[in-house]
């Protein structure tokens, strides 16, 4: 479900908890999603308004980046980390915003990514996207041995180049996949 985007609010328009280290805040408007604010064993000593506040202060400095800054996608040189891990955050964020990485397995069915010899769970992997939270992104497949280079792309609609992962019959009439 996409929700409404998130806007700077008063006490009167939230709901704070705390879950651990991370509080939840949750918007009266039902159409807004919540947000799951990590912030370390400190969270114990804040108050909700400084709670509201951090978070405000996030989407206002977010939005002031995305209003003054011409976008242009940073990629880090090959050899040096492309994430990092955030004491303030309590999770890897990424240094730049292009990452190469490959997709492995755990060995029990479970998909891990790979970033730099740094594997990171799907959940890992995910809180990490959501630091861009509200943007688009596009996923190349590539050979692992060709992460640093730009592929040839092609718009082709797959029914005209079927994939060899597909069958016809396991389709289901609605066009998704069937089980």
């Amino acid at each position: 479900m996409r929700f409404k985007k998130r806007f700077v609010a008063s006490l009167d328009q939230v709901r704070i908890s705390r879950d651990g280290e991370v509080a939840v805040i949750m918007y009266a408007d039902p159409e807004v999603g919540d947000t799951h604010l990590q912030l370390g064993p400190k969270i114990q000593s804040m108050s909700d308004q400084e709670i509201l506040d951090r978070h405000n202060e996030i989407l206002e400095i977010t939005e002031d980046f995305r209003m003054t800054t011409e976008y242009v996608a940073r990629e880090v040189p090959l050899g040096k980390p492309q994430i990092e891990y955030s004491q303030l955050c309590q999770q890897w964020v990424p240094r730049g915003d292009v990452l190469r990485c490959v997709v492995t397995s755990d060995g029990e069915g479970g998909a891990l990514i790979d970033i730099d010899g740094r594997e990171l769970s799907m959940e890992a992997f995910g809180r990490m996207l959501l630091t861009h939270e509200g943007w688009g992104m596009r996923i190349t497949f590539v050979d692992e041995e060709d992460l640093d280079e730009e592929p040839a792309l092609e718009v082709v609609d797959p029914e005209e180049r079927p994939s060899p992962f597909r069958r016809e019959e396991d389709l289901d009439p609605e066009g998704g996949e069937g089980e």
